[in-house]
């Protein structure tokens, strides 16, 4: 009788992977699906497990041996790490860690309306997640707001999403002219090093500390203003190499009055063309964290207000940062599950002349990852727990609309003129299957688009042509 092995990405609860059993599923990304766990002991506390969704999966390897190397009380504890083997079956890596049961910071600023005083603190405590970072050898690659959790406990900041590191001596798993991060994130030494057209034969480029400063500077901008320093816009390809055309720093301040001036030049500070000039993350933690010491009274004033609503015509004359007025809602497990493995929002136009996987998977996420400017790793993000519904009204702008569903690795791809083999339908890149069910009842793992559920469409199984670590070297970006 053959067995039936478990699907990674469907865990049912009560399964048993290594000492940790399945509580209930949180997220799931294009590499790895995020699970609610408790260990064998009872009453002990529950754990973030992450199960990857290919066998052999090298991302895990790198995340462990990052997270192993960092103790900070700003970055999750790494608690456990195996391989889950089914019987008869392939094995997976895992890993566990501390779950941080929270909002992600812009949602929680939205929620809060932070004073300068307190962004000061929550900076100065993210550059100290970052200063051990480096000091352990590793890049985080991705820092952005949407990867920072803060706690509903205590209100402490947690850099997460380490699936998108590196660290000296590890191997290299992408060989794009870009690594994995978010465009509207990215350094301007990154986006200058970048030569159209690329070439297979061109030197990646290789972040370093000072692009994470740069990443942390634009959170700070945003979490500041509401907006993209340089008038970025994430949707827009070509404004994504703005910044690094030697525009000055930013000033939060001129966007936001509200902001305290020791915060703009921080900000701005984090936001110089130069990588030199933006000082290491362990100088701007103890600046930042003098700052917040030292401000006066002015830097207790919330940084947004929120006013009566208005008529629709008379919003643009309200002053910039202080007018938002719909409703945004708190980040929840739900909507972090789309987090995609490192994949770079908006470098797959630029690829298109060498077409492979991740490039499409990254042209993909173009369309349907706009929160933060684009897509995560395997998904720390989406370890917050189901909040109340309670909400206050919000000051920043938010869009609802039906988002295209993502690709995933592996589906028919519309051709060149957008046409799916017959019975598909056509979305957002990919070919997908109706399923004849209402929506309310999509099956765990489909989507819902437009009121109607979906399945991915995959081609013919075919025999392996090589063998199963040959596969998974060449599948490993």
């Amino acid at each position: 009788m053959q067995t039936r092995h478990l699907n990674p990405a469907r865990l049912p609860r009560g399964t048993r992977v290594g000492s940790w059993c399945v509580v209930e599923r949180r997220g799931l990304g294009a590499y790895g699906a995020v699970y609610r766990a408790v260990g064998a002991e009872a009453g002990s506390r529950p754990v973030a497990l992450k199960v990857a969704l290919h066998p052999r999966d090298d991302r895990f390897a790198r995340e462990v041996e990052l997270l192993s190397r960092i103790r900070h009380p700003n970055v999750p504890r790494l608690v456990d790490h195996g391989v889950w083997q089914q019987p008869e079956g392939p094995s997976y890596p895992y890993l566990t860690m501390e779950l941080v049961e929270g909002a992600s910071l812009y949602d929680w600023a939205l929620e809060q309306r932070p004073t300068s005083r307190q962004v000061l603190h929550v900076l100065a405590s993210l550059a100290g997640a970052l200063a051990a970072t480096h000091a352990a050898g590793g890049v985080h690659r991705d820092v952005k707001g949407d990867n920072v959790l803060v706690s509903d406990a205590d209100g402490r900041v947690f850099l997460t999403d380490f699936g998108s590191g590196h660290y000296i001596g590890a191997a290299t798993l992408t060989w794009h002219p870009l690594p994995p991060g978010t465009p509207p994130y990215r350094s301007p030494e990154a986006w200058r090093s970048v030569k159209l057209p690329f070439r297979d034969s061109a030197v990646p480029y290789a972040p370093g500390p000072a692009d994470d400063v740069f990443a942390l500077g634009v959170t700070a901008f945003r979490l500041v203003t509401d907006e993209y320093p340089y008038g970025l816009d994430p949707m827009d390809p070509s404004a994504r190499f703005k910044h690094g055309e030697g525009a000055a720093a930013p000033s939060p301040r001129a966007l936001n009055s509200r902001c305290h001036e020791a915060l703009s030049e921080l900000t701005s500070r984090m936001l110089s063309a130069s990588p030199e000039a933006r000082g290491t993350a362990r100088e701007l933690a103890e600046a930042l964290e003098q700052a917040a010491r030292e401000v006066g009274p002015e830097a207790d004033v919330p940084l947004f207000v929120r006013e009566a609503p208005r008529p629709v015509a008379t919003q643009a004359a309200l002053p910039h940062a202080v007018h938002r007025e719909t409703p945004h809602p708190r980040r929840s497990w739900l909507t972090a599950a789309g987090l995609g493995g490192a994949l770079a929002l908006g470098i797959g136009w630029m690829l298109s002349a060498h077409p492979n996987e991740e490039a499409e998977k990254e042209h993909a996420s173009a369309t349907d990852d706009t929160k933060d400017g684009g897509t995560v790793a395997v998904g720390d993000t989406a370890l917050t727990a189901p909040v109340s519904s309670t909400r206050v009204p919000s000051v920043w702008s938010t869009i609802s609309e039906d988002q295209p569903p993502r690709l995933v690795p592996g589906q028919i791809r519309q051709d060149a003129i957008g046409r799916c083999p017959r019975s598909l339908v056509p979305i957002n890149g990919g070919c997908w299957k109706r399923l004849a069910v209402d929506a309310k009842e999509c099956p765990d793992g489909d989507i819902v688009y437009k009121g109607v559920c979906y399945t991915a469409a995959f081609p013919p199984a075919r025999p392996p042509t090589s063998s199963p670590a040959e596969q998974s070297d060449g599948n490993t970006p």
